[in-house]
């Protein structure tokens, strides 16, 4: 179907305006990132009188930046192979098997995400501070907790996606497999994995999004020893100064790992969104 002009015209408006909401606030964080901290409280400008990157090599030492990145990357990292894992092997059960309560149960899983997290936050915390009372076993101010925590958030849509995709994929490859001796794990993991990978790799990208700038249960669950990037930044402002040039300049230097690994996997992002959504 031929575009109009009137359409081609709406369509460049549009994608100039959200070219310029994005661009204009990511020049500005760049802008601001190499300029000395005495030109950004001077006042705006929107082109620098000086340059600088010691806001690049000074943000290491006025917090402990690289110990919060390790924080982060460590908690994220665990939760998302934790919550992909899971989604899985619980997809992989939905998808394939008629069981009583299955309706009931991805109705529940899907439901969990129309609550906010902070009513969570409470219950969670005081089930956290029972078990370590109960069993010594400390959950608040340690990773595995935070972890934990990130997981419950992510689980239940990564399975309800992840069981649309399945559900995509052709029985005919369960029976083949069964015809040939390979039992259920086999199938799954040779056969519907690799089929799947697009979808897998959608899901690995939403819960590593999602715990990675997570800052509700990070400010309450950690201390200073595993506070996560995403709490740690606020620590560029003190009584008596705020190191804006640092904090977007960190802000900048935190971001590449995640855009890039976002790009790279961008394909099968679409895909596998793409058909959980028509599933």
């Amino acid at each position: 179907m031929r575009e109009t002009v009137g359409e081609k015209i709406f369509r460049v408006v549009v994608l100039t305006g959200l070219s310029v909401f994005v661009l204009v606030p990511l020049y500005v964080m760049v802008t601001t990132s190499i300029k000395p901290l005495g030109d950004v409280q001077a006042g705006f400008s929107w082109i620098p009188e000086r340059v600088t990157i010691e806001p690049f090599i000074e943000m290491w030492s006025t917090v402990p930046l690289a110990r919060y990145f390790m924080n982060s990357l460590i908690v994220t990292t665990a939760a998302t192979v934790l919550s992909v894992t899971v989604a899985i092997f619980a997809a992989y059960a939905v998808s394939r098997w008629r069981f009583r309560g299955r309706g009931p149960f991805m109705t529940t899983v899907l439901s969990t995400q129309m609550f906010p997290g902070v009513l969570f936050l409470l219950p969670l915390y005081l089930i956290f501070v029972n078990i370590d009372a109960a069993f010594g076993v400390p959950l608040v101010g340690t990773r595995i907790g935070l972890i934990i925590t990130y997981l419950t958030f992510s689980l239940p849509f990564s399975i309800w996606m992840l069981a649309g995709y399945f559900d995509g994929i052709p029985q005919e490859l369960d029976q083949a497999g069964k015809v040939d001796g390979a039992g259920n794990l086999t199938i799954l993991l040779r056969i519907i994995l690799p089929a799947a990978r697009p979808g897998i790799v959608a899901v690995a990208i939403y819960a590593f999004m999602t715990a990675w700038g997570e800052v509700l249960f990070a400010s309450v669950l950690t201390t200073e020893e595993t506070r996560t990037l995403a709490v740690g930044l606020r620590q560029y402002a003190t009584q008596t100064n705020v190191y804006w040039n640092q904090v977007l300049a960190a802000s900048l230097a935190v971001s590449i790992p995640v855009v890039v690994g976002f790009l790279a996997m961008q394909k099968n992002f679409v895909a596998g969104l793409t058909a959980g959504a028509v599933k």
